[in-house]
C-alpha cells in the first residue's frame, strides 16, 4: 500500500470537504439562483465523492477481495474488509449515487437534496477519512 498516494489524495478530500463547507449558503436561496455556486459545489462534491472511490480501491488493491465492479461496490467491500461501517458503506454508495445524477444529468440535479447534502451529510467524508488514514496506519 502505498502512503504517499493515500495521504495525498485524503489531502484531497480534505480539500473538497473544506470547500464545501466554506461554500455552503446559511439557506438554499442562494444556491437555486447561482450557477457559479452550484458548479462549485456539484464539483466538489464529485470529486469527493470520487477520490473516496479512488482511496478505496487503493485499499482493496492491497487485499485478497476481487476488484469491485461498481464505485458503489468499492464500499461494499471496504466494509467486508471491516475498514467501514455498513452504515458507513451504505451512505457512501447514496454519495455514488449523487455523483453519477451529477455527472451524468441523468436526472435534473434537486437542490434541496444537495443542500441537504452540504447541511448533514459531510460528515460522511470525515468519517470516511479517518477510516482510511486508520486502515492505512497514518
Amino acid at each position: 500500500m502505498d502512503k504517499e498516494i493515500i495521504s495525498a489524495k485524503l489531502e484531497t478530500l480534505r480539500r473538497c470537504v473544506q470547500r464545501l463547507k466554506d461554500k455552503t449558503p446559511e439557506s438554499i436561496a442562494p444556491l437555486l439562483d447561482d450557477w457559479d455556486l452550484q458548479d462549485i459545489i456539484c464539483v466538489n462534491l464529485e470529486r469527493a465523492v470520487q477520490v473516496s472511490v479512488d482511496l478505496a480501491s487503493h485499499i482493496i488493491a492491497d487485499s485478497d477481495l476481487a476488484a469491485p465492479s461498481t464505485m458503489a461496490e468499492t464500499f461494499e467491500q471496504l466494509e467486508r474488509l471491516g475498514v467501514i461501517s455498513v452504515d458507513l458503506a451504505t451512505r457512501m454508495k447514496r454519495a455514488v449515487g449523487f455523483r453519477n445524477i451529477a455527472v451524468h444529468a441523468y436526472q435534473k440535479i434537486n437542490w434541496s437534496m444537495v443542500f441537504s447534502i452540504l447541511t448533514t451529510r459531510m460528515e460522511d467524508f470525515r468519517s470516511f477519512a479517518a477510516a482510511i488514514a486508520r486502515a492505512s496506519h497514518l
